[in-house]
């Protein structure tokens, strides 16, 4: 069971790596004259495409269909959430600064995932666990200690409302993947990641395409520099960090400890932001401040795979039954 965490976390790690070419492709968007809704609306109307071409080698369709025809409702409002409220402020808040800097402000969803944990479930995980959330609230210290650095001490307003875009995307995320799990867990199905992410991308499409008419009608059609970079982010984030995500998170589904440790390792995010933002679109590196704010997430990444080890081995040694 020690060895499942570790290895749901290790999944999750590799995850982050993908996930990040969101934040530097967006970025890359906004910063090159592109207009941010059409960054987000394209990668989830690409994303879908992509992953019908690998569901074929991922077991098909399965049981979603008979899933999805018989409880719409939940998949269309967790869908909505996990990928449309996550999706549309994160992206926006690309114009708020460099792409570390919205790849750290979003790590506040570790702390998000154990706050929301009583209200989600009905059993032993509806609790706060006090290692998690001190540990939790390190990272988010480390986060707003970003913020400060970049902004020299000072937000403005313009900062503040991509804080909070990133804080409710933030809680988003881990909110639409949870319900979707318990769902699943109640109704007693069993869907692998690829199924499942096809369905909350199918559930949510009716959402992405009205928001497509509005942008044409708004903004205007997207050009071909944004599709292509659009096309990137929907196959690293889209297919790719998320079925590795989702496959983490599935692992490891009624391990609390072992949960938030998995939705910590986005913090990883930061650092490969960081890197990648400085070597291809030039941006700069935090100062000071912001780098102790990163390291503080660094040691927060550190304690919460620790604490997910630690939590495993007990289980084991009074019995727990391993999820696989």
């Amino acid at each position: 069971m020690r060895s499942n965490a570790l290895k749901a976390v290790a999944i999750a790690l590799l995850s982050a790596l993908f996930f990040t070419l969101t934040y530097v492709l967006n970025r890359a968007v906004v910063s090159g004259g592109g207009r941010w809704e059409w960054a987000v609306i394209l990668r989830y109307l690409i994303t879908l495409p992509l992953l019908a071409v690998v569901l074929p080698f991922q077991g098909g369709l399965g049981a979603l269909p008979r899933e999805m025809r018989a409880h719409p409702r939940q998949w269309f409002v967790w869908s909505s959430v996990g990928f449309v409220l996550f999706g549309v402020p994160l992206t926006w808040a690309a114009s708020s600064g460099p792409s570390w800097l919205v790849a750290g402000s979003f790590q506040m969803t570790v702390l998000a995932g154990p706050l929301m944990a009583p209200f989600i479930y009905r059993d032993a995980r509806a609790r706060w666990h006090g290692g998690a959330l001190a540990i939790g609230a390190l990272i988010v210290v480390g986060v707003m200690l970003l913020q400060f650095g970049h902004a020299h001490g000072a937000l403005d307003t313009g900062a503040w409302l991509a804080v909070g875009a990133v804080v409710i995307a933030a809680f988003a995320y881990p909110l639409g993947n949870r319900k979707i799990l318990l769902h699943l867990e109640r109704s007693g199905t069993r869907l692998g990641a690829v199924q499942r992410v096809f369905g909350m991308t199918l559930a949510s499409w009716p959402l992405w395409w009205v928001l497509a008419i509005a942008a044409c009608i708004t903004v205007g059609a997207p050009t071909l520099r944004e599709a292509m970079l659009a096309g990137g982010v929907a196959l690293s984030s889209g297919v790719v960090a998320t079925v590795l995500f989702f496959h983490a998170t599935e692992r490891v589904g009624r391990q609390p400890t072992a949960l938030a440790a998995v939705e910590a390792m986005q913090a990883a995010e930061l650092l490969f932001a960081t890197a990648i933002g400085a070597a291809f679109l030039h941006e700069a590196l935090p100062g000071a401040l912001a780098g102790v704010g990163a390291i503080a997430i660094i040691v927060g990444i550190a304690l919460f795979a620790w604490v997910s080890s630690r939590e495993t081995l007990s289980d084991v040694e009074t019995g727990g039954n391993d999820p696989d």
